[in-house]
């Protein structure tokens, strides 16, 4: 790999401020290692809903245009997730639709992506990371399940995410991504 910086884009799959997953990828962000940068995209609801007959070229709209031109200059894909009724939130997988076109070339293609997931239950969100990874797996991405975290938010400790605990499952987890950006490199 070169010189330059790795280049991660940690997508929320949540569309609450003050999502505990949201924090999660913030806490990726503000830890990432050296010669890593983590940009957080926390806009998905503004994404309009996928449909053939409005994935025209110029005319796209902005924020899915945005979405695309962040994830294709990435070299790996964080996905931090809530689970919403045992899976995938509408939001996330309304943007991985978006990501995954154009068919066979969409922003998503090759890419190396890791699922984290802060839920309730008391798998750390396990069935959200497994949709997760097939829908990323589908649209074209390589998801790498040895990069996954799951945290059960009943059991985090009362500093929080910030616990040093936590941020070293966090970092551990963004360095396995990064390794698999270097396998791609």
């Amino acid at each position: 790999m070169s010189d330059r910086a790795v280049e991660l884009v940690a997508l929320v799959g949540s569309l609450r401020a003050a999502s505990v997953n949201r924090q999660l990828a913030q806490v990726a962000a503000d830890n990432a290692p050296a010669g890593v940068n983590v940009t957080v995209i926390d806009n998905l609801g503004s994404l309009p809903f996928y449909s053939e007959d409005i994935d025209v070229e110029g005319r796209l709209d902005p924020a899915v245009v945005a979405l695309r031109e962040a994830v294709g200059k990435a070299d790996g894909v964080l996905i931090a997730t809530p689970e919403y009724n045992g899976s995938i939130p509408a939001a996330l997988k309304n943007a991985i639709d978006w990501l995954s076109r154009p068919y066979g070339n969409g922003a998503l293609n090759g890419t190396p992506v890791a699922v984290f997931s802060a839920a309730l239950g008391q798998y750390g969100g396990q069935w959200t990371r497994e949709d997760t990874r097939k829908s990323v797996g589908v649209a074209g991405g390589r998801a790498i399940e040895e990069a996954d975290l799951g945290l059960q938010i009943p059991a985090l400790p009362e500093s929080g995410l910030n616990h040093p605990e936590i941020v070293e499952k966090v970092v551990a987890s963004v360095n396995r991504l990064v390794a698999e950006v270097a396998v791609n490199a």
